[in-house]
């Protein structure tokens, strides 16, 4: 039996260990998969002389200086932009790897598997057979929850993040930009829904948020989320233009009316790094709305304002 029939005859249903044990005892390469996050879910193989390798199984995850010397190696683009294997060879690496992304049942990049070229080469038919284990990967999570979640909660926590600044780096976080951007085509837009606070205790007022956060996504599921400070914050797209549009104002006010909602919406913009700003402009453009007396509930960014 060849090593591409062994890894298709692998059973499904046994877990990520014992499929990359298997793989292992196939290809004779150490393999580790980890999340989107970087946070290491599985590894095997014995201990070999690499540094990388000794970060990932110690630590459990990728070290921001680790990421930084491979952002700057062009060695995360390789990575994000391949549409199956990315080859990664560099000075800075022990050893050549091989690295394959990962989906879930809903086509969401929830992380890779990398293997490095240590004791057998990486021919054509190493690497085939490595693609193989990816799919094999793949359909073994489907109907894992942890990866459902995991889509769920990430747009949250980068959007987040963007807003706070924390990602500033486009060559090291660009597979979290990349993510964002999935499914998004033309222009984007954010928005920014509240509700009146009054009297109500921060916590209280957190929860109502991510009730109407619910609400939304169940109307707008194209859209992504996150819930920031005192707003629910929309990263929308021109894909879905729609939003944007009077027919959507008009349709849709008595929603936002009956739940008490208010919703600022900013100019277009093309770069997910620009994100803070229009966030801001949203904001302006709600706090502007909501002290009219037009008793309006979707409020535009006005350039002359």
């Amino acid at each position: 039996m060849s090593k591409l029939e062994q890894v298709m005859a692998l059973e499904n249903h046994f877990g990520i260990q014992y499929l990359l044990d298997s793989a292992y005892r196939i290809l004779n390469n150490p393999i580790y998969m980890i999340d989107i996050n970087y946070n290491m879910l599985a590894y095997t193989g014995l201990s070999i002389d690499d540094p990388h390798w000794d970060e990932v199984v110690t630590t459990g995850t990728l070290s921001s200086e680790t990421m930084e010397v491979l952002a700057s190696e062009g060695l995360i683009e390789d990575i994000t932009n391949a549409e199956k294997i990315a080859l990664l060879r560099n000075e800075k690496l022990r050893y050549t790897k091989a690295t394959c992304h990962l989906r879930n049942r809903d086509q969401f990049n929830v992380g890779l598997i990398m293997m490095s070229e240590c004791d057998t080469s990486f021919d054509e038919e190493c690497l085939t057979v490595f693609q193989a284990l990816a799919d094999r990967i793949t359909e073994e999570i489907q109907d894992y929850e942890y990866f459902s979640l995991l889509e769920m909660t990430y747009h949250e926590n980068k959007i987040n993040m963007l807003l706070d600044g924390t990602v500033q780096n486009p060559l090291m976080y660009n597979p979290h930009a990349q993510a964002l951007y999935e499914g998004f085509e033309d222009y984007l837009y954010v928005a920014v829904v509240k509700t009146r606070r009054n009297a109500l205790l921060e916590s209280v007022y957190r929860r109502k948020l991510v009730y109407y956060q619910s609400l939304l996504k169940t109307k707008y599921p194209s859209f992504k989320y996150s819930v920031y400070e005192d707003h629910i914050v929309i990263l929308m797209s021109s894909r879905y233009n729609y939003f944007y549009s009077v027919p959507f104002i008009s349709a849709y006010a008595s929603l936002f009316e009956q739940n008490g909602l208010f919703m600022g919406i900013s100019d277009s913009f093309e770069s997910i790094y620009e994100l803070r700003k229009y966030y801001d402009q949203a904001v302006d453009a709600l706090t502007d709305g909501m002290i009219s007396k037009d008793n309006q509930r979707i409020f535009l960014y006005r350039r002359d304002r």
